[in-house]
């Protein structure tokens, strides 16, 4: 329950955002509660991808309603009764909302733990040692936040304009009318007599030249609040670049950079919640702005005045198009990377994610994503733009996925859950290179209709389209897997690591495809073998000191103290002597295996002796194949 009374704590924007995890899809008083039942389940322990892990999710949807009805049962008095009701229709609701999903359930509050535990871990070491880090993190994302702040004022204000301009024009345009109507019965009084006409045109002359004289005026100051409002688009778009570029550029770049040390032992790179919901708010801004900009647009057809207006509208209109093709593009990323070695007629997994697929309502009609392997040279040419015919270096099956919309989370996703590298077709290779060197890489392609089919995005291998009109075009990106290397027998797994590791820690960021240093300084190296190996260098005290606390069985590699390039192996056992404890009076049965006497297989600095250890295999091999009576042997008193 530590983690939901410190969530209580919260303050300010931490407080807002842990609220808004809440709403009918899981109500915050299930969460208070139930704090100490829903803090004592092992939510992590339900591999998501895994259809055949519903049974346990369906076992703890219903532990979690029954825990709701007995918190129910047990309420008494006046407010204990509207207590009772209320947390009864939870329990019913959440029953009828998961009893199919069960693993919707896990994955919301999974997704409610995690993020409060990033809350409540960002508000405490604000004082910590590291606080000095954290304060830096703190005040970057304060100063996203405060850039979306004056997005929403800016986008307002020119919402208030836009209104302002639209009632003006229609004002504008009934006065248009009445001039019209003024003329129509000036060129009338030609039929009447002499007398007539002129008895009743001098206040009609009178009152079409201040009609006219006013539109005159109000035409241009129409023209005034037209280019007032393009101006502060222009603002607007502005800064929506740039907080594009930082969330883009930088926030998602080294989220990209954590998953690729990640898979060389770095920590996690943490989820993606954060970045969500900045990319979401970038959208929804952008669609605001989009659709103000379209009305301008069709404010200046409706009432064509002539001026600059119309070519400011066109560089609108192209730069807003610029900025939503660079978010929902760079947005399509790869959750869950695949295998960076990867194994022939082997079952692998991969799973894409559209950040902005919720706000832009991509999930109406659901895209398909397609999964195809190609090489180094074919990533290169792609990223250039040229034209690779469509070429694969591989057949994979299993390829195709449909995204999914995840209504508690608001993610949209594919999960590829079976796929298989059927073949694949290598390069020729040059001199001594080794298959275990050559690159690959998964490529995954979709095409996106974003706002109920206004908008389609192509993320594909394809050229950009021509220039904006009314609908925005099909336009080219590309989503490319870390490098893989493919074996095809398990004896080429260790030079493979080797590559992909190599490749993970000296990668640098925007590189062509995939282009790594031959050499690199020792203490980089040592960094990435830090990372790499249960811990680091560690001695036979430290060695020790680890195992004391652990279970039996537990194990653990080092390298030796004394042989160069030797390994230790140090584990943790029963004692020997250790007598068996009685139960009841009683002395447990054994079942003793007899192995001859052999030749210590530690040598004299306490080191692992693999030949010796061969050597005593080998007799366990041989007595195995003995008649059972011959070899075991038990006693019971």
């Amino acid at each position: 329950m530590a983690v939901w009374i410190q969530a209580q704590q919260l303050q300010g924007d931490a407080l807002h955002q842990m609220q808004s995890l809440y709403g009918q899809h899981f109500p915050i008083e299930v969460r208070h509660y139930l704090s100490q039942w829903i803090e004592g389940q092992l939510w992590d322990a339900i591999d998501l991808e895994n259809p055949q892990e519903e049974f346990k999710a369906k076992r703890l949807l219903d532990s979690l309603i029954q825990e709701l009805q007995n918190k129910a049962e047990h309420q008494v008095g006046e407010d204990g009764f509207l207590l009772k009701i209320k947390l009864g229709h939870y329990a019913s609701q959440l029953k009828s909302t998961y009893d199919r999903c069960p693993l919707e359930l896990v994955r919301c509050i999974k997704h409610i733990l995690y993020t409060e535990q990033r809350l409540v871990r960002e508000a405490t070491n604000s004082s910590s040692p590291v606080g000095g880090m954290m304060d830096s993190m703190s005040q970057k994302y304060q100063q996203i936040n405060q850039a979306f702040e004056e997005l929403r004022l800016l986008t307002q204000d020119t919402e208030n304009d836009l209104r302002k301009l639209q009632h003006n024009q229609e004002y504008f345009i009934i006065q248009y009318q009445e001039s019209l109507r003024i003329q129509a019965q000036l060129t009338s009084l030609a039929t009447l007599p002499p007398a007539d006409r002129q008895l009743r045109e001098p206040a009609l002359l009178s009152k079409r030249a201040t009609v006219e004289s006013w539109l005159t005026r109000e035409a241009n100051t129409l023209q005034k609040y037209r280019l007032d409002l393009a101006e502060k688009h222009q603002k607007t778009l502005q800064l929506l670049r740039k907080q594009q570029t930082i969330i883009l550029d930088d926030e998602l770049i080294q989220w990209k950079r954590r998953q690729q040390l990640a898979g060389n032992g770095g920590p996690p790179e943490g989820g993606l919640d954060i970045l969500q919901s900045w990319c979401e708010k970038l959208a929804e801004t952008i669609w605001q702005n989009r659709q103000q900009i379209r009305r301008a647009e069709h404010l200046r057809q409706q009432l064509p005045i002539p001026g600059p207006i119309e070519e400011l509208l066109n560089e609108l209109n192209s730069t807003i198009t610029d900025i939503i093709s660079a978010l929902v593009t760079s947005t399509f990323i790869i959750e869950k990377q695949p295998p960076q070695v990867l194994k022939t007629q082997t079952k692998f997994a991969a799973t894409v994610r559209l950040l902005v697929g919720g706000k832009l309502n991509v999930h109406m009609n659901p895209p398909q994503v397609k999964a195809t392997i190609i090489s180094e040279q074919q990533a290169k040419a792609l990223l250039k733009n040229e034209n690779t015919r469509n070429d694969s270096s591989g057949e994979i099956l299993n390829n195709n996925c449909v995204m999914e919309y995840h209504q508690t989370t608001g993610t949209l996703s594919a999960h590829f859950r079976n796929m298989s590298l059927k073949r694949i077709k290598r390069s020729d290779r040059r001199g001594a290179e080794s298959v275990t060197e050559e690159k690959f890489t998964i490529l995954f392609e979709s095409q996106f209709s974003v706002g109920g089919n206004e908008l389609v995005f192509q993320v594909k291998r394809s050229l950009l389209q021509p220039p904006y009109t009314d609908v925005l075009p099909s336009f080219s990106e590309q989503t490319l897997s870390l490098p893989v290397v493919v074996i095809v027998h398990g004896s080429q797994d260790n030079n493979a690591t080797a590559t992909v590791l190599w490749d993970n820690a000296f990668a640098e960021p925007g590189r062509v495809p995939f282009l790594v240093p031959d050499k690199v300084l020792w203490p980089q190296l040592c960094d990435a073998i830090n990372m790499k190996a249960i811990l680091g260098f560690v001695n036979k005290q430290q060695a020790q000191d680890m195992l004391m606390s652990k279970p039996n069985g537990t194990f653990l590699l080092r390298f030796s103290d004394s042989e160069i390039g030797g390994i230790t192996i140090a584990w943790v056992a029963e004692n020997p002597n250790k007598a068996a404890k009685a139960v009841d009076g009683y002395v447990k049965p054994q079942i003793k295996q007899v192995v001859p006497e052999s030749d210590s297989m530690l040598d004299a600095e306490g080191d692992f002796d693999l030949d010796d250890t061969m050597d005593v295999a080998r007799h366990v091999e041989e007595l195995l194949r003995r008649p059972v009576e011959s070899q075991w042997g038990g006693q019971q008193s």
